[in-house]
């Protein structure tokens, strides 16, 4: 159906200055990776590159001079695409001014303004660098404003303390710190329901990952949030700007009391922002500290405005739906025409990902040997679908040829039973969150 689009080209195969700039990084940065999710545990590892030296729209070209089509846009900032003309002159422009200053920049208030254009809660606005910072802040805040301290949370939320205490990775963290957060599970609301008191200063929370709320799931949240004078916090680091301009909350008709942002506000620029109610926000002034260096930095705010301004003005979410629809739909028909009813592509369309069923075999195992096909023909995949809208639909109809051959491929071995020997190299490896401590729940007093 789609796999004469992909024969004629020769397979990838050479990642030799990938391989070299591995072995020159063992010892020197540890763990090798400044982002676990671009990181070598996460690729078949001998049979992918591991370094990118250059974007533009949605290709890359590795350190060997491979191409690729890139659906992990840079583990999501990029909504765009690599190297966007208007945000890239936006940057250029702000660069011949200046990078940082001794005194608060414009942008600042501009920015500002334009992003309480976009999302509901947005009665106030500050800036940080890095999802973790903003999320991190939004604890402090509710802790300040509620006099209380205890956190539930659900998702992703970033390395400092408050969070990471409740994954495998929580070495470094007091024993304190770690038994002030609780998780509770996505659509189950009689557990959070169990969870959530008059102790509970905060419930931060992904609206969405890939599973959509059930019976009112994140309606029922913010009431409860309301009966027991608990802050709601969306953390919308994906949501934001790609569920709709207005995020999720915009999406589901829900006005948390904080909302935090970073990823697709500027397309790839270093930048992430809390919003929320006045009069919450306003203890930023004196009670709470939450200053830095570089959160005034103008080539990212400036980078914000022109994306911002795009993903208006192009209707980007549209897009994004559209393209993501193509290529999430046209992979669960591939597998259906292949009888391979233990995988399929879940999710929303804007960001979708293939999973694998335990009961044809080992899920990872599963997914490297399509990863490593993907690759060789092409195609930069991680197991998931992050659209850009710099996606086309070429694009998707060569993805979906790959994809053709790939899921006969992994037909063919698992019937032989060679799955694991078909794999040229070390498989993907399982990443922290994935641990049974991270859906603990809460004590129950």
């Amino acid at each position: 159906m789609f796999e004469s689009n992909v024969r004629t080209k020769p397979l990838i195969t050479n990642f030799t200055n990938s391989e070299l700039y591995y072995d020159r990084s063992k010892k020197l940065i540890p763990g090798y990776t400044q982002t676990m999710a671009k990181g070598p545990t996460q690729y078949v590892n001998g049979a992918s590159p591991k370094y990118l030296r250059k974007g533009k729209g949605s290709k890359v070209r590795d350190v060997d001079g491979n191409v690729f089509i890139d659906y992990n846009m840079a583990i999501g900032p990029l909504s765009l695409g690599y190297s966007y003309d208007r945000v890239d002159a936006a940057i250029l422009s702000q660069l011949a001014d200046g990078i940082t200053f001794s005194m608060m920049s414009p942008l600042e208030v501009e920015t500002a303004e334009l992003i309480r254009e976009f999302i509901p809660n947005a009665e106030s606005v500050r800036y940080g660098k890095t999802g973790g910072d903003v999320t991190t802040a939004a604890v402090r805040l509710a802790r300040a404003y509620t006099g209380r301290k205890k956190i539930l949370c659900c998702g992703y939320h970033g390395w400092h303390d408050w969070y990471i205490g409740v994954t495998a990775r929580n070495h470094g963290v007091p024993e304190e710190v770690r038994d002030l957060t609780y998780t509770f599970n996505y659509n189950d609301l009689e557990g959070f329901a169990a969870s959530i008191d008059e102790e509970t200063a905060a419930v931060i929370l992904e609206p969405v990952v890939f599973e959509a709320p059930k019976n009112n799931f994140l309606h029922e949240i913010e009431k409860l949030c309301k009966e027991y004078g608990v802050l709601l916090i969306f953390d919308e680091m994906w949501t934001g700007f790609r569920m709709s301009l207005g995020g999720a909350q915009k999406y589901f008709g829900i006005t948390p009391d904080l909302a935090v942002y970073s990823k697709a506000i500027a397309n790839g620029m270093p930048l992430s922002v809390i919003t929320g109610r006045y009069e919450i926000m306003s203890l930023f002034e004196e009670q709470v500290f939450f200053y830095t260096t570089f959160g005034g930095e103008a080539l990212s705010l400036a980078a914000a405005k022109a994306t911002m301004a795009e993903l208006k003005e192009k209707n980007v979410p549209a897009h994004l739906n559209k393209i993501g629809a193509l290529l999430k739909d046209g992979y669960n028909s591939i597998a259906a025409s292949l009888g391979l009813d233990f995988t399929k592509a879940v999710g929303y369309n804007w960001r979708s990902m293939v999973t694998f069923s335990s009961e044809a075999g080992d899920p990872l195992l599963m997914k490297s040997f399509v990863q490593q096909e993907m690759i060789s023909r092409g195609v930069l995949w991680g197991g998931y679908h992050n659209i850009s809208y710099s996606h086309s639909e070429k694009d998707v109809d060569y993805t979906l040829g790959v994809y053709e051959i790939a899921l006969k491929l992994l037909k063919n071995s698992l019937s032989e039973g060679s799955l694991r020997a078909s794999i040229r190299g070390l498989p993907v490896q399982p990443v922290f969150r994935k641990t049974e401590n991270f859906n603990m729940r809460p004590v129950l007093k």
